[in-house]
């Protein structure tokens, strides 16, 4: 557990002591990281003190949010202001953005993200299984093996569904629904699936140490707190808050009421992808934020419980959720920069007579994964284009030399690299 922060209690130099932080900078450091008492207390001979002097200065500039009984917190830092500009200029708005997706490339990003943020999603909660594997059931369409499978093609059925519904309002109804798609065939017992739980026998624990670190509000509290959810997701609130700090409040509320007995946290974050998604943050289609959330877990859940143990503060989590999206969004800048070249590295297989670009990519993967074995279904989700489509052009590659078809049966054919690939390309000096 987290050390418990000493209680504020304000004396005649919180003030002075304030205002000395402020000057020297010593403030804007600890507001910007947002730090909790557990690191607060290192950077005073009198951490009390200082403690004091911080949350006087948060309690200063705070704003309340209200969902049932509970009322909730949160700070805009100087942080978060930057950040939020910064999401505002490129991953906002209607006329463009600097991460330069050509529009060709859109529906081959937003399939590739989508699986990314499926698989990413579903590993932290439980799924065992490699990405090779789990994008290859996704782009052949093969039915899921396996429990851990079955997650990860859920959550991809699912973020599907959302990018189609995204400008809609959310309902109870639908918030059941995304739940549904996304516990399908998962959970313990099948009648959980799309229900909120009528009982009070769920915790979140340290699995490390089985330490309940979490308790939710009752059964009984639910009906309220998830029309409070919907009606801060589909209403403008009198006091403005930025649409991507109410995003990462409905991911927050979502895991701390539990509605569910288990899949909260799937459901959590498929429903801020939706909110950000109704608001105009197109970009968000192509961010994988659960994967980068995967990779900093212990992070994500102490910020669950640094507002849980202060009063409620929503920063703590707003800070790390903030933080997740810049670095899910230079990943994004990444991964183009990778997938530019690799169009620009297939260019040379172009200049095949007959070869248009999706054939010239088949072979730059063939070239690079010579044990590759492909499929029309997965040609057809990896260009977003039709089976007959995708015959042809393997059929075309497979009359040019470059592919062997290898018959599964009556039906179905799998293509693989020929014996004289490499022969041709040296003939045609490539």
């Amino acid at each position: 557990m987290i050390e418990s922060a000493p209680p504020y209690k304000q004396d005649d130099n919180t003030i002075s002591l304030l205002v000395t932080l402020q000057f020297n900078g010593t403030l804007k450091d600890i507001q910007d990281e947002y730090l909790y008492w557990d690191k607060v207390k290192y950077k005073s001979r009198n951490p009390a003190e200082l403690w004091n002097a911080v949350k006087l200065h948060r309690k200063i500039k705070s704003n309340a949010v209200v969902f049932g009984g509970y009322r909730f917190f949160y700070v805009v830092t100087d942080y978060m202001q930057r950040a939020l500009h910064q999401f505002d200029m490129h991953i906002g708005g209607t006329l463009g953005s600097n991460i330069e997706i050509a529009e060709s490339d859109k529906t081959k990003y937003i399939i590739s993200s989508i699986m990314e943020e499926a698989i990413s999603s579903s590993q932290m909660e439980g799924a065992n299984t490699t990405r090779k594997k789990a994008k290859e059931m996704i782009q052949k369409e093969q039915k899921p093996k396996n429990k851990s499978e079955q997650m990860i093609m859920n959550n991809f059925i699912t973020m599907k569904h959302i990018v189609q519904h995204k400008n809609e309002d959310i309902t109870p109804e639908k918030i059941l629904y995304i739940h549904k798609l996304m516990s399908n065939k998962t959970l313990n017992d099948i009648e959980d699936e799309g229900r909120f739980r009528d009982h009070n026998e769920v915790h979140v624990v340290n699995h490390l140490n089985s330490e309940i670190i979490h308790t939710p509000p009752t059964n009984e509290e639910l009906e309220k707190l998830i029309n409070d959810l919907c009606f801060f997701f589909n209403t403008d609130t009198k006091e403005f808050i930025h649409p991507i700090i109410k995003g990462c409040i409905i991911h927050f509320m979502v895991g701390w009421i539990h509605p569910f007995a288990d899949g909260n946290g799937r459901t959590a974050r498929a429903l801020f992808y939706w909110y950000m998604l109704k608001k105009g943050y197109w970009l968000t289609e192509y961010l994988s934020i659960s994967r980068i959330i995967k990779d900093t877990k212990n992070q994500y859940e102490k910020a669950y419980i640094y507002t849980e143990n202060d009063e409620n503060d929503l920063s703590y989590f707003i800070t790390y959720h903030v933080k997740t999206m810049e670095k899910a969004f230079d990943a994004l800048k990444e991964y183009i920069n990778r997938k530019q070249k690799e169009v620009f590295q297939a260019a040379k297989f172009m200049k095949i007579p007959f070869v248009n670009e999706r054939m010239a990519q088949i072979l730059k993967v063939l070239h690079d994964d010579p044990d590759r074995i492909l499929t029309i279904k997965e040609i057809e989700n990896r260009f977003n284009i039709s089976s007959f489509t995708a015959r042809t052009d393997l059929k075309t590659l497979v009359e040019l030399g470059f592919l062997e078809i290898i018959q599964v049966n009556k039906k179905k054919q799998n293509f693989i690299k020929s014996k004289n690939f490499e022969e041709i390309l040296n003939k045609l000096k490539l």
